[in-house]
């Protein structure tokens, strides 16, 4: 495959919760809606684990089927009117960090389309991948504050020893799928030594700035 990034949502929220989680267990049985590698690591936090459709995750939580689901942010969860049923919205999205939309297409044919054709495919997707992130925030901000504003929620941390145990268990699961997979060794290999060196940039660079901007 040959693929494109062409959006990004940015950091993403930690969901809507109708517990209050003060440690780690209390994740411990909780019903959850989270698909995905997330759902496997919250599994494997004590979570029990609901894939359900987004359009039935308003009913789930309003008639308590479920504790908690997670979904995207301020601006596309506040849309579904989730703010109305839950009495916690937590954060972060540990699970999808910076999550990329991708344009995915068989590397054959790829390579059997005319130039003229793939410019247009990438100069679409790279446009695309910078559109999304500029609309999420712009849109996000002031949804937060509608939240914040309509004072019915209380908007909470994940508590360190979660986000502790978050990590450790989302390094387990990495390595056992690794560990039956080449291709998924093969790309965590490239994605972990990529996010060695971000981070000492990132943390010298852009942490810093925020850290200074927050206690402002």
């Amino acid at each position: 495959m040959i693929q494109f990034p062409a959006g990004n949502t940015g950091v993403q929220m930690g969901g809507w919760f109708n517990k209050e989680i003060n440690s780690l267990s209390d994740l411990e049985g909780l019903r959850m809606r989270i698909p995905g590698l997330g759902g496997q690591v919250m599994e494997k936090l004590g979570v029990t684990v609901q894939v359900i459709p987004g359009g039935e995750i308003f009913q789930s939580l309003q008639t308590n089927a479920i504790d908690a689901a997670e979904w995207v942010g301020p601006y596309d969860d506040t849309k579904l009117d989730f703010q109305s049923v839950t009495d916690f919205y937590y954060f972060p999205g540990w699970w999808e960090p910076g999550p990329s939309l991708e344009a995915q297409f068989p590397v054959e044919a790829w390579d059997g389309l005319p130039e003229e054709y793939q410019a247009v495919i990438e100069t679409a997707a790279k446009q695309a991948n910078v559109d999304m992130m500029a609309r999420y925030d712009a849109l996000n901000p002031p949804a937060l504050a509608d939240i914040v504003d309509s004072g019915d929620v209380q908007i909470l941390p994940f508590p360190d020893d979660v986000m502790r145990g978050a990590e450790e268990a989302s390094f387990e699961l990495f390595e056992e799928n690794a560990a039956e997979d080449t291709d998924f060794r093969s790309v965590l290999d490239n994605w972990t030594a990529f996010r060695s060196g971000i981070r000492a940039w990132h943390s010298l660079a852009e942490a810093s700035y925020q850290a200074y901007e927050s206690q402002r």
